[in-house]
């Protein structure tokens, strides 16, 4: 509960920054990502599944940037209203190289960061009986478009792990992200 309450004071900060871009690029900014996330758990073979993640932070110049995100990664119904999800929650650094002015053009990205992924039971569609998590680091690459300083398209690889009930679990996801930065 913490974390949950820190990661989300960091993202409201970051959404109050000013609104004004700075000469270095630096900008606060959210981030929508929607995709296909695979999922390889021990000796089990692979599943796949939509993700939709949510996330922000803050570019300190148009290099360098924390950012924070919330999604699932994979839902799949077991039946009688029960409802099985992978839920990711982490925080981490990204970093970007535009071939363009500050926030323009073309780009090429990547970042690194801490992901608790936590495996739900729920029934109801609210009601979580049951749950299973995991802290370990995550990465990714992107490549993309900045059409403008305050937005842009890309496509983004990540790499995530997680255990649960003595199984490793490899969550290769595959999405479009559309940022907007202020």
């Amino acid at each position: 509960m913490k974390k949950t309450l820190i990661l989300s004071s960091a993202l409201v900060l970051a959404m109050l920054a000013p609104t004004a871009f700075a000469a270095d690029g630096s900008a606060g900014y959210i981030r929508a990502e929607v995709g296909q996330s695979d999922i390889d758990v021990d000796g089990f073979g692979s599943e796949t599944d939509t993700s939709a993640t949510f996330g922000g932070g803050y570019w300190f110049n148009q290099n360098f940037a924390i950012e924070g995100h919330v999604g699932t990664l994979y839902t799949e119904s077991v039946g009688n209203d029960t409802d099985v999800d992978l839920v990711s929650f982490g925080a981490g650094i990204a970093a970007k190289k535009n071939f363009g002015p500050a926030h323009t053009g073309f780009f090429i990205g990547g970042r690194v960061g801490i992901a608790r992924l936590t495996f739900q039971v729920r029934e109801d569609t609210f009601d979580v009986v049951d749950d299973e998590h995991s802290t370990k680091p995550y990465f990714g690459a992107s490549v993309g478009y900045d059409f403008n300083p305050r937005f842009g398209l890309s496509l983004n690889w990540d790499r995530r792990q997680a255990e649960a009930g003595g199984l490793d679990a490899d969550i290769d996801t595959i999405a479009l992200g559309g940022e907007f930065r202020f």
